[in-house]
């Protein structure tokens, strides 16, 4: 059992038979009552986010997701398709279940993928990653003062801001969580 003061961003815990995975979380202490615990959470089931409240002191089920590093191959309309590099076992994701993580997938490149109770639910994506610039702007000369950005398309179909030295074809680090260019990649 986890208690609902610990269900921090990021955490998974089960209720009702479903999995569910804290997307935010906001303490509120009003007066002489307990606290209450409103927090935003994802079903990784179906993928749908709901509200939910707790009162301070209250227990859930807590659980552990299992998490297996696979190789991501293709997609089609529907699904992913990812390899156990190991065993070489083929497993398919809905789309619907990755979401907006669908972005940051490189066809090749490997990536976790999640499962409770033998049931694949999602991916998770790492803090950065690397990818190429598929399609910019060239550099106008000029205004140069500030940190000037322009838009990129990198090769997962995913847009970036990014500074203006940066050409098509060159790789950059992009953060997962706040979708914005980091550096440029080796």
């Amino acid at each position: 059992m986890i208690d609902v003061n610990k269900l921090k961003v990021g955490v998974t815990f089960a209720e009702d038979e479903q999995p569910w995975k804290v997307l935010k979380y906001d303490f509120t202490k009003m007066g002489r009552g307990n606290a209450t615990i409103k927090i935003k959470a994802k079903n990784l089931f179906n993928g749908s986010i709901v509200t939910k409240s707790y009162l301070s002191g209250n227990m859930m089920e807590s659980m552990t997701l299992d998490k297996k590093h696979m190789q991501y191959l293709y997609k089609d309309d529907e699904k992913l398709y990812f390899m156990d590099p190991i065993s070489f076992e083929q497993c398919e994701i809905a789309i619907k279940l990755v979401g907006d993580d669908i972005f940051y997938l490189v066809e090749g490149e490997k990536a976790w993928v999640l499962s409770w109770e033998e049931k694949i639910l999602g991916i998770e994506v790492p803090a950065a990653v690397v990818m190429k610039v598929k399609q910019t702007d060239s550099a106008v000369k000029g205004n140069t003062v500030t940190n000037v950005l322009k838009p990129a398309v990198l090769e997962s179909g995913l847009m970036v801001q990014v500074p203006m030295f940066i050409n098509e074809g060159e790789r950059v680090k992009i953060n997962t969580e706040s979708n914005s260019y980091i550096s440029r990649a080796n």
